[in-house]
């Protein structure tokens, strides 16, 4: 897949067929219009273009932007679009001035201008342009104008998807992985840069990566105790592992943390990325009388998760 940033310096697309989006999550609901997508090209002999907007269009147009948690970073989504066959992806800065052009304007200069759709496939209930006052019945209108070819993405679609996503994040932050996985059709992730602890960990004999999250708007799992494979920079493989996410109690913990342990590893990894799969949830954080009990406990979360993993 070919990502672009400069919409400005985009190629000839081939009879492109496009759809608009966050995409956040890319879970088995959007699956659905990624089909169709792919199916449309197919038989028209054209290539699939995805367009979606960075940051996210709430972040601007939205007062309400404290409680965004995506479910992907805009690394992930590429990653996964990749997977599942895209042609292009087109990052669109998502500024006030983009999203205040008149809806007419966005058609001609944004749409047809830049990307000479053959199709477009878009929901029923799409906005654009300045207010919002863009929507299907406008694309239709002007369809023939700027021979294109429009596909509605259906109500009980789009409704899916937005209760799938609502889902996803729900089952997320209870520590509902099962679930997470089965809505999005692969194991949930995440990534964070390894920075420096206090190493109780390694006085313990369990050394862990503390992980700094790389985008505060990701959503990360609620507190607790998690089997993981962790996956560091360079590494092909997975690598077998516990998280601990919370406030570390029986150490008098200040701040929320996420660590990593990984068995059996003794590389130093610190300032490098480590990504994690989240596999399992475990146990609940609980605070322990001492070191030693904790120490028990660990020993026997190590072997819990090894028997999930």
């Amino acid at each position: 897949m070919k990502v672009h940033y400069d919409i400005e310096q985009l190629p000839e697309f081939r009879n492109a067929i496009i759809t608009i989006g966050t995409f956040d999550g890319v879970h088995m609901g959007h699956r659905q219009i990624i089909d169709k997508l792919k199916a449309e090209a197919k038989a028209n002999d054209g290539e699939t273009v995805i367009i979606t907007f960075h940051p996210h269009p709430r972040k601007v147009v939205s007062s309400a932007i404290l409680g965004i948690r995506l479910i992907n970073t805009l690394s992930e989504r590429i990653e996964i679009l990749t997977r599942l066959g895209i042609n292009h992806l087109v990052v669109v800065p998502f500024t006030e001035v983009f999203a205040n052009q008149p809806a007419e304007d966005y058609i001609k200069n944004f749409l047809v201008d830049k990307f000479h759709p053959h199709t477009i496939i878009i929901g029923y209930d799409h906005r654009f342009g300045r207010d919002r006052l863009g929507d299907y019945r406008l694309l239709e209108k002007k369809a023939t104008e700027y021979n294109y070819q429009l596909k509605e993405i259906p109500k009980h679609v789009l409704e899916n998807i937005a209760i799938s996503s609502t889902n996803i994040r729900q089952a997320i932050l209870h520590n509902d992985i099962a679930t997470a996985d089965t809505l999005l059709g692969y194991e949930f992730f995440f990534s964070g840069v390894v920075v420096h602890g206090d190493k109780i960990g390694r006085k313990l004999g369990y050394p862990t990566a503390n992980l700094k999250i790389n985008d505060d708007e990701k959503i990360i799992p609620g507190n607790g105790i998690y089997a993981v494979y962790a996956q560091p920079e360079g590494y092909t493989e997975r690598l077998k592992g516990m998280m601990s996410i919370g406030f570390r109690p029986t150490v008098d913990g200040k701040k929320r943390v996420v660590e990593v342990n990984i068995f059996d590893f003794d590389t130093e990894i610190y300032g490098q990325t480590l990504k994690v799969f989240v596999k399992k949830y475990l146990r609940e954080e609980i605070k322990f009388n001492g070191l030693e009990e904790l120490v028990q406990q660990m020993d026997q979360d190590k072997i819990n998760s090894l028997k999930v993993l």
